[in-house]
């Protein structure tokens, strides 16, 4: 499976951006699907995850209520909806795919990712 995220910009505090994710190569229907972030001089961290079927979500406490992770499969895209943007925010997105069927948030348990698209909040 191929990952290619896509989205990301500039964006003012308080805005939104929607972020993407499509595979290719290999249909994800079968993968759980997470965004993680990293800002510069930061560990890598978990954003977001979405079960197969996209029943169930879960968001790090950082980013619960402002964004919002969805799924369309028979297009094979991931979005990551994020609003009321800040400045701590900035980071490189990345998405990921699992085979595990439940939630996973530990970056080691995703087999497959994406190069990743930069996010920048400006105060």
């Amino acid at each position: 499976v191929q990952l290619q995220a896509s989205g990301g910009g500039l964006v003012q505090a308080g805005g939104s951006l929607r972020v993407s994710c499509v595979a290719s190569g290999h249909s994800f229907r079968g993968y759980t699907i997470g965004w993680f972030r990293q800002a510069p001089g930061k560990e890598r961290e978990f954003v977001s995850a979405i079960t197969v079927s996209g029943g169930s979500t879960f968001y790090a406490n950082s980013v619960k209520g402002r964004f919002t992770i969805s799924r369309d499969n028979a297009k094979n895209m991931v979005y990551l909806q994020m609003n009321s943007l800040k400045p701590e925010d900035t980071a490189v997105y990345y998405c990921a795919a699992s085979s595990q069927s439940m939630i996973v948030t530990r970056s080691g348990l995703y087999t497959y990712w994406g190069q990743g698209t930069q996010v920048t909040v400006s105060s």
